[in-house]
């Protein structure tokens, strides 16, 4: 790895185009070359930015490189990945407009780096990260859950109203991108974590009709907290090593 990259400890990957936070105007954007594509990002500090979707938010679940994108944050010499994802709710007593920090997952697709050879991993998300999380949504006073299932479809379309009356029974909240991340940051030993913003209820959950205008709305609502927090995961520390207890 080349020692330029070494400064680049944390990493944030979100479904939505970076220049709507002011903050990031300024953010360089850089690409790099993977052995499964390239990928453009962000760098601000000491942080990497990545957009999902792409630049110009025209790449749909179904087509966005996973693969690339975690390997490029690897090849960066990232150690910790803070995700923002959009996310349906299958339960009524999960609002629009909360925040949820997922404690498990459910992908039945689940992509990998180990094509050719068996490398079994046990899929989990970072313990320390979930602390840093909850500390600055705390510090905030930022109203969050942090425990329940996500469930990952393929999209890009959204699901039946047979599916979710089957996956509900599962899961917590569902959505097209957080599983895939999450499994291939884990199979190169990077720390991830995720908050996701509830921006809708499930086909079927309520009678109302789900329309893709209220997911957007619901979504920009969202980014003003999101940015809040995303200016703390700048500021922290995460090599700092803690005192022990006596």
């Amino acid at each position: 790895m080349p020692k330029n990259y070494r400064k680049f400890d944390k990493a944030i990957i979100i479904g939505w185009n970076l220049k709507e936070m002011d903050f990031l105007n300024q953010a360089k954007l850089i690409s790099l070359n993977t052995p499964y594509g390239k990928v453009k990002y962000f760098k601000l500090k000491d942080c990497i930015f990545i957009c999902r979707h792409g630049i110009k938010e025209n790449v749909p679940p179904h087509r966005i490189n996973y693969r690339a994108n975690i390997s490029a944050l690897q090849k960066l010499g990232v150690k910790y990945i803070f995700s923002f994802n959009s996310v349906g709710s299958l339960k009524k007593e999960i609002k629009i407009g909360e925040f949820l920090i997922p404690s498990d997952y459910i992908d039945f697709d689940p992509p990998t780096f180990y094509e050719k050879r068996a490398k079994f991993i046990i899929p989990e998300f970072s313990l320390k990260l979930k602390e840093e999380l909850i500390k600055i949504l705390k510090k905030l006073k930022i109203k969050f859950k942090n425990n329940g299932v996500y469930f990952q479809t393929k999209g890009p379309r959204l699901e039946t109203k047979a599916e979710i009356n089957l996956i509900k029974n599962f899961a917590d909240i569902v959505g097209m991108t957080m599983a895939k991340e999450a499994t291939l940051a884990k199979e190169l030993n990077l720390e991830y974590i995720s908050l996701c913003s509830v921006d809708n209820y499930a086909q079927g959950i309520i009678k109302r009709p789900l329309t893709q205008k209220e997911i957007k709305e619901n979504q920009k609502k969202s980014i003003k907290e999101i940015e809040k927090i995303i200016k703390e995961i700048l500021t922290e520390d995460l090599n700092k090593n803690k005192k022990r207890r006596k």
